[in-house]
């Protein structure tokens, strides 16, 4: 092997990479300034408040497998374009919506474009990333929604409160269009033994919706998501219980801030030894973590909480997205992105709904305080379902010897 690395900055990784953030940003905005818009000026019940959410992440769930089989027959250029197109179009939509029924209804436009955009944006990185660099690339791609995660909450809710509901939605639409343009800049190369003729041809089958060798790490992901939605949903609510509103806002700062020093060394890890040197150890951080923050008395612990759960589960997920990726022939990537994030997102909907519920009879803390030890069962079951699987001489395809 070569000394000299494969490039991985290229203008196609920045692109699709630009493309994912401004995507992500717009998610991100309306996610925490939908249901409040619903609650303050549309009158609206806490219940319709959640369903703005609920609709969203269903039509993104339900179009990804299309999404995945259109990508193999039209080409995943085409199918960014028409998704970002889509996801523009449907931002706009807001500014002429006044209507509760006509709000759901954008909303599950968009979650459609949503769904296709981010399984397209998927399996293009997987594509066009060197499969020498392969864990160390997604852990970039995946970076770039990290950031979001922490840039769009606070943008949305700062434009809201400062200028309202309009000049919010105006960010939105201005932010999908940027994602729009970026796509416009990103071309992808043609697998090796694939053409337009082969890509159409054979008869349609409900199992060429998923990726099967995905469904493994992409269960397990899931099982990890049921914990990790308990943080996007209900920590800034613990925060406020445990009197540490101060800090609240500097969760995700401290998580993405983690990510930022952490990327460049473990994305690397894993391409140098194996995916199982890297799981295990972020599983056991993120246990560690939730540990804290379950049991956080001070902004201190509670940081260190974020910084140890950025640290574990910011490691995690990137590394099952790029295992699903690897464990299918490269004519698949593009399905197994599918079939990764649809599963992922079932977990984050179911977690979301577990833990309201369980919210509602003991306390958040108690709640994260014994997620530390369902996570670390999470470690039998990655092994279970995926990790005896890497064992030393039997890394997934794409994965060379170094």
């Amino acid at each position: 092997m070569s000394d000299q690395q494969p490039r991985l900055w290229t203008r196609n990784f920045i692109s699709i990479s630009v493309s994912n953030f401004f995507l992500f940003m717009t998610f991100y905005f309306l996610l925490v300034t939908l249901p409040v818009y619903v609650l303050s000026d549309m009158d609206g019940k806490p219940a319709e408040a959640g369903l703005v959410t609920t609709v969203f992440l269903l039509s993104a769930i339900i179009i990804r497998p299309f999404a995945g089989k259109w990508m193999e027959k039209a080409g995943g250029a085409k199918i960014l374009l028409f998704s970002l197109i889509l996801f523009t179009g449907a931002s706009a939509l807001y500014l002429f919506t006044d209507t509760l029924a006509g709000l759901m209804v954008v909303r599950f436009i968009h979650g459609i474009g949503f769904g296709m955009a981010t399984t397209a944006t998927g399996g293009i990185v997987a594509s066009i990333v060197p499969d020498a660099r392969r864990g160390e690339g997604m852990g970039y791609f995946v970076l770039s929604s990290n950031l979001a995660m922490v840039l769009g909450p606070f943008l949305g809710l700062t434009a809201m409160q400062e200028w309202g509901m309009k000049t919010m939605l105006i960010m939105g639409l201005a932010s999908s269009f940027i994602g729009l343009c970026a796509g416009l800049f990103v071309s992808v190369p043609r697998e090796p033994g694939s053409s337009a003729s082969s890509r159409v041809k054979g008869s349609f089958s409900f199992r060429e919706l998923f990726e099967g060798k995905a469904i493994p790490i992409a269960l397990t992901g899931a099982f990890f998501a049921i914990v990790y939605s308990s943080i996007l949903s209900f920590v800034s609510i613990y925060a406020d219980e445990a009197g540490l509103n101060s800090v609240s806002s500097y969760f995700f700062v401290v998580y993405a801030a983690v990510l930022l020093v952490s990327r460049p060394y473990t994305g690397k890890w894993f391409d140098l030894y194996s995916p199982n040197a890297i799981v295990y150890p972020a599983i056991t951080l993120f246990a560690v973590g939730m540990l804290l923050l379950g049991s956080a008395h001070s902004a201190l612990i509670f940081l260190a909480a974020a910084a140890l759960i950025g640290l574990g589960w910011g490691t995690l997920f990137p590394s099952y997205q790029t295992i699903a990726i690897m464990a299918a022939p490269p004519k698949r990537r593009a399905m197994a992105t599918a079939t990764f994030l649809s599963i992922y997102d079932i977990g984050i909907g179911l977690g979301s709904f577990l833990i309201g519920m369980l919210a509602a009879k003991v306390s958040i803390g108690t709640i994260y305080f014994y997620s530390s030890i369902y996570v670390l069962a999470g470690i039998g079951v990655y092994y279970l379902l995926q990790g005896r699987k890497l064992q030393r001489g039997k890394q997934p395809e794409g994965v060379e010897s170094m």
